[in-house]
């Protein structure tokens, strides 16, 4: 069953936790990215975590393999249950990061973020691409090569993905819109319904909700479109990644 993960994308601590306590018990699950993380720091997590709210630090960590390594260990002590890594910080970063999480953390690995389309990533690339989609697969392959525990792809990648990983593997889909919402800067969107059926397990879902005038109300139609979703598509496929 797939779940939401509240993007707290708000610049002061007070914002966000006003929002927590405004979607109360509907939302039990958060993410604190580098807006919020800036301002606030490790605070932001011991708050949720004082609310009884489960965390996704989402700082898509790309550096050294020592640097990597050590902040991946100091987010598990923070009580974090995913955090994010660049995939494209390659093997050693990656190897790294694993072997520093604490049991109780998952990694996750960033392919491609929602907001690029195939020309942008050509131009940072320098190279053509036949699509989005063999990139991220190609991206997906190394991170389940290296012991990451899931990626974050959009949902046009994600039925993809999903019938080719093991059913362990998380798929996290950002980029959400409901079906009524605009794509604001997102090149890759994707509707609640749609995460569902492309079988993602996790939809973070932003500024429908947190821009909302009414943000529970907005959680909840989101929450209603899933449930009308139905479960994920069935994909049949030969071809599998190979951890």
């Amino acid at each position: 069953m797939s779940e939401v993960i509240v993007a707290l994308d708000v610049p002061e601590l007070d914002d966000a936790l006003s929002l927590v306590r405004t979607l109360g018990d509907d939302a039990t699950f958060y993410k604190v990215g580098l807006e919020l993380y800036t301002a606030a720091g490790p605070d932001s997590v011991h708050a949720l975590r004082n609310e009884g709210k489960r965390v996704f630090l989402d700082l898509k960590l790309h550096d050294i393999p020592n640097t990597v390594a050590r902040a991946t260990e100091r987010a598990g002590a923070l009580g974090v249950e995913l955090l994010t890594v660049h995939v494209t910080g390659g093997a050693r970063m990656l190897s790294a990061a694993r072997e520093a999480a604490p049991d109780g953390l998952r990694l996750l690995g960033v392919t491609l973020l929602t907001s690029m389309a195939v020309a942008d990533v050509e131009e940072v690339w320098g190279r053509e691409l036949r699509s989005v989609r063999d990139e991220v697969a190609r991206l997906t392959q190394v991170a389940l090569e290296h012991g990451l525990q899931g990626v974050v792809a959009s949902a046009t990648e994600a039925a993809w993905i999903r019938a080719r990983v093991p059913d362990t593997f998380l798929v996290v889909t950002p980029g959400i819109r409901p079906s009524h919402a605009g794509a604001d800067d997102q090149r890759r969107p994707a509707t609640p319904a749609d995460a569902v059926r492309a079988g993602a397990d996790y939809l973070v879902v932003g500024r429908p909700i947190t821009r909302a005038s009414d943000p529970r109300g907005a959680l909840r139609a989101i929450l209603a479109e899933m449930e009308g979703a139905g479960g994920p598509d069935s994909t049949e496929s030969n071809e599998h990644f190979t951890p």
